[in-house]
């Protein structure tokens, strides 16, 4: 069997029937390694969108485009041949890395497989494969590819995985100098502009019920819901998709990626009443305003409740929203068959009820994707597993369960956003991992995942030690799962910097000399440019004198969601800097990020988690160089566990919480499943019983072989 040397991305085609069989065909070819699509590439032509029903990537075959045939009429299919060969050519040269003296540097080749026809002999036109299940090896085995190394086959790969190029810049970018911040910034967006293999398959794959993406900041996440979105429309133009999401100046930013990918792939506009891109909560007030929660209670006649009756009612802060979803839920009966499938990103910000909401408005099969980090989460509680989520049906079954379908639970461990010192920073401080001990403490740590393989799962690698309760561990990026191009371009200490001022103002003169310094001498543009505050009920009285004195100096600036719509972030009407309380940050990002007041990050007692959080959130933000500045001892504080951090290398350097410490600090938890669960007892009940039978003599350790033995020493950290 070859299908460990095959990967499989399963798109959508309308040839159900046919693609089945290939994949199978496929799977049974000995020695074969790479990739194979179904429903992919899309690609846009002046006849409108153009989707290949399958294909393979071969580093020992080229390139392979399948033309399926769904029952027994095979066509004209030498006409079809050319037409796909003709179109897949057009595009892959406008690469100029797979171009020699104009022709491509990997063969093209296609083949029609039709497993519904038998006799294909008197069907067979010279040059144009033919093929079905008894002819298929033969068939496969003509075609070859003498020169494909392994760096040419990863350019072709890239090309053919290049579903859209638009991580790039929001507008061209003017560089006046090759080695400033600006042209290594044009460098930066320019190698990240296509997605890698498990961000494209996570855009290319839908499953019939709930899926769920998780990862870290700066993995796109967000860049995959939208091109989900845009590719599940231009392929089902009449569903109805609705995404959504917390933080409302992600709303503009959603749009532009959706409308890119549609005019690139299909070469129309997408239809937007159809794909809606829509608020969580919403209010009355026509189609801007409109959101999931307020579309519910329109539909049903349930009771809406904005923010302000909402916390009157329920309580303030997260309990309002929650509240008020729990309401609306509770008046209805049927679910409502408004949408085909909802997309929701942010959901760590969402409670339990609104992604019930969610699906409580989806048609069968109750397509619902939800994607989030938990480390950004600012309310201080997790997501909990599906299973609790959901609830369960009439007869006590979970209605959702992930089980161990990778295509249901999807991990982004690669960060293309933050640098590996960058993102290393956000984690020691986020975590706690160098915080001193406080007196009469037992850990410095403030938080921690419960499950010690989130680590490994997230892209960490175990340099030393051991991943389990009580043990020292070393954990450290790799060139994986954080790109050295990404921290190459600027020296570590340019990269991320803290600063310590004796006051606030003597802060914000720094910040002000460097905000001009970054437009006037840096080839930075305003919108590279992101100020934060940590703290959203002071922001607005603290940046206000800085806002006051760059204006004195000829610098636009604006308070996302204060100066400007509540959905926009970044103005793009003028050139204007960004500053930002850290609710209105998440989810967006810029060249040089700016935290201020940093000191406002550091405490003790309840809340500190979130109050780390808060750093962590800003600190991810930045997709080059990042700035932490404050005054006073907080400051001061946050400093040294950085500086132990530098010292070590930017590795994580601790001894893994024991349960009864792990009770104490807020739990970060890795969400398990049913299954997952019940395993993990089973497991605990098969151990417990091993003790007990040789505790009372029934088993003898001479009864079990040498080889058992040693592994129990040795993961009991005996000696033989």
């Amino acid at each position: 069997m070859n299908h460990e040397n095959l990967n499989f991305t399963l798109g959508i085609n309308k040839k159900p029937a046919s693609s089945r069989v290939l994949l199978e065909n496929l799977r049974q070819l000995e020695g074969l390694t790479g990739e194979v699509f179904t429903g992919y590439p899309l690609i846009a032509t002046p006849q409108g969108k153009y989707t290949v029903d399958a294909t393979l990537v071969s580093q020992t075959k080229g390139l392979i485009f399948f033309d399926l045939i769904e029952g027994g009429d095979i066509g004209n299919y030498d006409d079809r041949q050319d037409d796909i060969a003709t179109k897949i050519e057009a595009k892959l040269k406008l690469h100029r890395e797979l171009v020699v003296r104009r022709e491509l540097i990997v063969p093209v080749s296609v083949v029609t497989f039709a497993p519904g026809v038998m006799n294909l002999q008197k069907l067979i036109i010279d040059g144009y494969p033919l093929a079905n299940e008894n002819n298929f090896v033969t068939v496969l085995s003509e075609i070859n590819w003498l020169n494909g190394d392994n760096q040419i086959y990863r350019m072709v790969l890239s090309a053919i995985e290049s579903l859209s190029s638009i991580r790039k810049s929001r507008s061209k970018r003017e560089v006046l100098r090759n080695d400033s911040r600006g042209a290594k910034l044009k460098e930066l967006e320019d190698s990240i502009a296509t997605l890698d293999h498990r961000q494209n398959k996570a855009v290319i794959e839908t499953v019939e019920g709930v899926q769920r993406i998780r990862g870290l900041a700066g993995s796109g996440k967000t860049i995959v819901l939208a091109l989900k979105a845009a590719y599940l429309h231009t392929q089902f133009p009449d569903w109805r998709i609705a995404v959504t999401f917390h933080t409302r100046s992600l709303k503009g930013q959603f749009k532009r990626l959706i409308n890119n990918f549609c005019i690139e792939k299909s070469g129309e506009e997408p239809d937007w009443t159809k794909l809606r891109i829509v608020n969580a909560w919403g209010a009355p007030g026509g189609n801007e305003r409109d959101g999931i929660y307020y579309e519910f209670c329109r539909t049903t006649g349930q009771t809406f409740y904005d923010f302000k009756s909402a916390s009157f009612k329920f309580g303030g802060s997260d309990k309002a929203f929650d509240g008020a979803c729990q309401a609306a839920l509770a008046g209805i009966s049927q679910p409502l068959d408004l949408y085909d499938i909802i997309i929701t990103d942010e959901a760590q910000d969402f409670s339990p009820s609104f992604l019930r909401l969610c699906f409580t408005m989806l048609r069968q099969p109750k397509r619902l994707v939800y994607a989030y980090d938990e480390l950004q989460n600012l309310s201080g509680s997790s997501v909990p597993p599906p299973e609790e989520i959901f609830g369960n049906d009439d007869h006590g079954k979970p209605l959702v369960t992930l089980g161990d379908d990778g295509r249901r639970d999807v991990i982004l461990q690669r960060c293309y956003r933050n640098s590996r010192p960058v993102l290393v920073t956000a984690h020691a401080l986020g975590f706690g991992i160098y915080r001193p001990t406080p007196a009469g403490g037992k850990t410095g740590l403030v938080q921690m995942f419960d499950h010690s393989a989130l680590w490994e799962e997230i892209g960490y690698h175990i340099r030393e030690g051991q991943l389990k309760k009580n043990y020292r561990v070393v954990l450290e990026r790799t060139d994986d799962t954080s790109p050295r191009f990404l921290e190459e371009h600027s020296s570590i200490d340019d990269l991320v910097h803290f600063e310590c001022f004796k006051n606030e103002i003597d802060q914000n003169e720094w910040l002000i000399d460097q905000i001009c310094k970054n437009l006037n001498t840096d080839d930075l543009r305003h919108d590279d440019i992101v100020v934060i505050h940590p703290n959203p009920i002071t922001a607005r009285n603290n940046t206000g004198p800085i806002r006051k004195k760059l204006y004195e100096l000829g610098i636009q600036t604006h308070l996302a969601g204060v100066d400007t719509e509540a959905d926009v972030f970044f103005r793009t009407d003028i050139p204007s800097v960004t500053f930002t309380g850290i609710y209105r940050a998440k989810g967006n990002e810029a060249g040089m990020v700016y935290v201020i007041n940093a000191q406002d990050c550091d405490g003790t007692g309840k809340g500190l988690s979130n109050l780390r959080n808060r750093i962590f959130t800003a600190i991810t933000r930045s997709k080059a160089w990042v700035r932490v500045i404050g005054h006073g001892s907080g400051m001061q504080n946050l400093i040294n566990e950085f500086q132990e951090l530098k010292n070590k290398g930017f590795v994580l350097d601790f001894t893994y919480p024991s349960d009864e410490l792990l009770g104490k600090l807020r739990i970060v938890h890795r969400d398990l499943s049913t299954e997952e669960k019940k395993r993990l007892e089973q497991k605990k009940s098969q151990l417990a019983n091993l003790v007990k039978d040789l505790e009372s003599g029934e088993l003898l350790l001479e009864d079990l072989d040498e080889n058992t033995k040693s592994t129990l020493l040795s993961l009991l950290g005996g000696e033989r």
